[in-house]
C-alpha cells in the first residue's frame, strides 16, 4: 500500500510539473491535433518538396528548419536540396564557389547580397550545407526586378535583357486574382489606401521565380527542402500553387510558424494553414 501511495505521488509530482512547464512551442498537424516532432519528421521524409514557411524575426522558425534539415539529411537516403527565399537568383555562381571551398566565409559574406540577420538566422543552415556537400538554390528573383513589377507590373518586365530574364520565371506569369494570398493582399492596400495593384504582382513574380527554380533544380530520389516566409507557403498558396501548375503530380508538404497568446490548442484561423505548424508563444524574443 505504501508503494502505491508513493507512485502515485511521484506520477502528481511529474504531472504538476509538467503544468508549470512553459513549452517554447506546440507542433500540431493542420486540423489542430497535437502531433511528435518525429511523427512530422516521418511524414515529411516522404515529400518531394518541402516548404518551411518562417516568421522572419521568431527563433523558433529558424530553429525549427535547422533542426528538420538535420533530421531529414539523417534519413533521407536520397540525400537533400535546399533553396531559399532569402537568396536571389544572380547570386547562384558565388552560392556555389563558396560551397565549394573557394573562398572562406567572410570572402563570401561581403560578396553575396545578404539579409542583415544572415548570420544568426541563415548561416547555420548555409554551414551544413557546406559541411554536408548539399547544393543550396537561390531561388527569388532579385530585388532590382521585383521592384520593376512593383512599379510598372509584369509589362516592366520586357524591357530587360535576355540575361537578366535568366533570373525570372518565363514571362509573363500566369496571374489568377482567384488565389486567395493575392486577393487579400489587394484588399489589405485597400484598406491603407494604397490602391496600387501592382503590389501582389510583386509578389507574384516572386512566387513563380522561387517556384521554377525549385522546379528546374529538383532532382529525382531528392528531397527538396525551401525556405521562405509563411506567406508565400501558407494555405499551400504562392509558390506552392506556381509549383504544382507546373508539375501538378509532387508530393508537396508545408510546415509555418504561427503565434499566439496561449499554444496548448491551435487557434481556429490558424488551422489549415500548412501540414504542420508550430504554434509560438506571442511573448517569445524576437531575432531582431
Amino acid at each position: 500500500m505504501k508503494i502505491k501511495i508513493l507512485t502515485f505521488a511521484v506520477i502528481a509530482m511529474i504531472m504538476m510539473s509538467f503544468t508549470s512547464d512553459k513549452p517554447a512551442y506546440m507542433l500540431f498537424d493542420k486540423n489542430g491535433k497535437k502531433v511528435k516532432y518525429e511523427k512530422m519528421i516521418k511524414a515529411l521524409n516522404r515529400a518531394d518538396v518541402v516548404f518551411i514557411g518562417e516568421s522572419h524575426n521568431n527563433p523558433i522558425s529558424h530553429w525549427a528548419e535547422y533542426e528538420i534539415t538535420k533530421d531529414l539529411f539523417k534519413i533521407h537516403k536520397g540525400g537533400l536540396i535546399l533553396g531559399a527565399e532569402m537568396f536571389e537568383a544572380d547570386n547562384q555562381l558565388i552560392i556555389n564557389e563558396y560551397l565549394k571551398g573557394y573562398f572562406a566565409a567572410k570572402k563570401f559574406e561581403a560578396d553575396a547580397r545578404l539579409w542583415p540577420n544572415y548570420k544568426t538566422d541563415y548561416k547555420p543552415l548555409m554551414t551544413f550545407a557546406k559541411d554536408s556537400s548539399i547544393k543550396f538554390i537561390a531561388t527569388n528573383i532579385p530585388r532590382r526586378y521585383a521592384n520593376i513589377v512593383f512599379k510598372e507590373g509584369f509589362d516592366g518586365l520586357n524591357k530587360l535583357s535576355d540575361e537578366a530574364k535568366k533570373y525570372i520565371a518565363p514571362l509573363p506569369p500566369e496571374y489568377d486574382l482567384k488565389v486567395k494570398c493575392y486577393t487579400d493582399m489587394i484588399e489589405m492596400g485597400k484598406q491603407m489606401g494604397d490602391t496600387n495593384l501592382y503590389f501582389p504582382k510583386a509578389q507574384a513574380i516572386k512566387d513563380a521565380t522561387m517556384a521554377y527554380f525549385i522546379n528546374k533544380n529538383m532532382e529525382k530520389g531528392k528531397l527538396f527542402i525551401h525556405y521562405n516566409g509563411s506567406y508565400h507557403s501558407d494555405n499551400h498558396e504562392g509558390i506552392v500553387w506556381y509549383l504544382k501548375k507546373l508539375k501538378p503530380n509532387l508530393k508537396i508538404l508545408t510546415v509555418s510558424t504561427v503565434e499566439q497568446k496561449n499554444i496548448n490548442e491551435l487557434e481556429e484561423d490558424n488551422k489549415n494553414l500548412a501540414d504542420y505548424i508550430f504554434a509560438v508563444p506571442e511573448s517569445m524574443t524576437k531575432t531582431y
